[in-house]
């Protein structure tokens, strides 16, 4: 996350993420499933800016959201592209916690520009949300530590620590055990991004279906994927890379298979969904190479295309 600072007013670019890694478990106490992930920040920025506003009297100020759309116009026909507002998002709802919490009796004008597509697989509610908690402890003064904003930040939604961390991590749990690999060597994908998304619960639900029935893709040593990352071993992070949830959601999606043949005839190193989807990416030897591929799926009429890089 990028900050910039005008007046009291403080600005974030906020990123997007890809899973190369991700293996889910049992079902816990709480009704979230046992993850283990790695994800990495990539290049396609949502951005989130905040400025104080004072008290109401005796009543904290209202927290004011505006939303602004930047993403292709068009009206899905189950609204999941389309980011909410007010308190259903996780802007507002980041906000409010921290206010609730720190004591904090100021408020906010908040005026967020979309351009990750929801339910894709990015994470772009949960980037914007930890944003939110670092304007937040910024603009009201708060002083809070990384380590207790990520307390927090694990409370909002199972990606938003990872986002506080940013770059490339491994994440555990239900995604609030956050290990952080740095230096690792930039990383070229291209990723297409279909008309509808998925609902991240229906992809859940399906893949509980799957598991009672004994489906499930073989599992790799994380190890042996992050050593490939920190070595710049890009054959071997394209040969340990899986996504859990993939068969799940090729069975609400059949986009999922459609894009998965094609990619099949493109020349990537590894290809699969994001999270819980519908985003499908290919990584590639550099960017020269992602953006050749890119060319070829404009043309197949898959959906929205992107070629990105990794950011720190």
């Amino acid at each position: 996350m990028y900050l910039r600072r005008e007046e009291f007013k403080r600005t974030a670019r906020t990123p997007a993420k890809l899973n190369l890694y991700l293996d889910v478990f049992g079902r816990r106490g709480d009704g979230f499933h046992e993850l283990e992930t790695l994800m990495v920040a990539v290049r396609l920025w949502d951005a989130l800016s905040m400025r104080p506003t004072p008290a109401a009297g005796d009543h904290p100020g209202d927290i004011l959201l505006n939303v602004r759309s930047s993403l292709p116009t068009r009206s899905p026909p189950l609204g999941r592209d389309v980011a909410p507002t007010g308190k259903d998002n996780l802007v507002v709802r980041a906000l409010e916690l921290l206010r609730q919490r720190s004591g904090c009796a100021l408020g906010a004008r908040v005026e967020l520009v979309k351009r990750i597509p929801a339910a894709a697989g990015f994470g772009g509610g949960s980037s914007d949300a930890a944003a939110a908690l670092r304007l937040g402890n910024r603009v009201w003064r708060l002083r809070w530590s990384r380590e207790r904003l990520a307390e927090l930040a694990a409370e909002i939604g199972s990606d938003v620590p990872f986002f506080l961390a940013g770059g490339a991590a491994v994440c555990r749990g239900r995604g609030e055990c956050v290990e952080r690999l740095p230096g690792f060597v930039p990383l070229h994908f291209v990723i297409v991004k279909p008309l509808d998304g998925l609902s991240t619960a229906e992809v859940y639900h399906a893949y509980d279906a799957l598991a009672d029935s004994g489906t499930r893709l073989a599992a790799q040593p994380m190890e042996a994927i992050v050593t490939a990352l920190r070595r710049g071993r890009l054959a071997d992070l394209g040969r340990y890379m899986r996504n859990q949830l993939q068969v799940a959601a090729a069975q609400l999606s059949p986009w999922i298979d459609r894009a998965r043949a094609v990619f099949d005839e493109l020349d990537c190193l590894a290809h699969q969904l994001s999270g819980s989807g519908a985003a499908y990416f290919g990584l590639c030897r550099h960017g020269r190479h992602a953006r050749r591929l890119a060319s070829v799926l404009k043309s197949r009429g898959l959906g929205s295309v992107y070629a990105l890089s990794s950011c720190p």
